[in-house]
């Protein structure tokens, strides 16, 4: 769990438990969802509006919203069929972290799949459209954490 990650479990606005550092912003948690298929495109629109409200425009949006597709779309296809979607807020910095109970794999989400291969380019998409992609797999499932540009 990263330092900016909120504690509390339940969706709305919440504060991490305990107290925080002097000066330290608190993380609020503006969405958590579990998806499968069939909720792919909702969770999708829900995001992007959440953080249109919160006051990512544009490109920036665009950019945002289409990593968290990515990720949520692989953790449907390679992760069991389902997963959860956290996105928070610290301050002014936008976070989506995505868990599912897939194994995970050898993906560098910082490289380009070869030409040849016919998958691998959404973990290198996601990247590409974030500030930070961080991921970590056991055999318990895996956890991607986006933090918009």
């Amino acid at each position: 769990m990263s330092a900016s990650e909120p504690t509390d479990r339940q969706p709305g606005p919440q504060r991490p438990r305990g107290s925080a550092a002097p000066g330290a912003q608190a993380a609020r948690v503006l969405l958590l969802r579990d998806f499968d298929l069939g909720t792919l495109v909702a969770i999708r629109h829900e995001v992007e509006r959440l953080c249109g409200l919160w006051g990512l425009t544009g490109l920036g949006l665009y950019r945002f919203v289409v990593a968290v597709n990515e990720i949520t779309t692989n953790a449907v296809r390679h992760g069991g069929g389902s997963g959860r979607l956290r996105l928070w807020h610290v301050g002014r910095r936008l976070y989506c972290r995505i868990d599912d109970r897939g194994p995970g794999g050898a993906a560098d989400p910082g490289r380009l799949p070869d030409p040849g291969s016919p998958e691998g380019r959404g973990l290198w998409l996601a990247r590409q459209n974030v500030a930070r992609l961080t991921l970590r797999s056991d055999p318990a499932g895996t956890t991607i954490e986006l933090e918009a540009s």
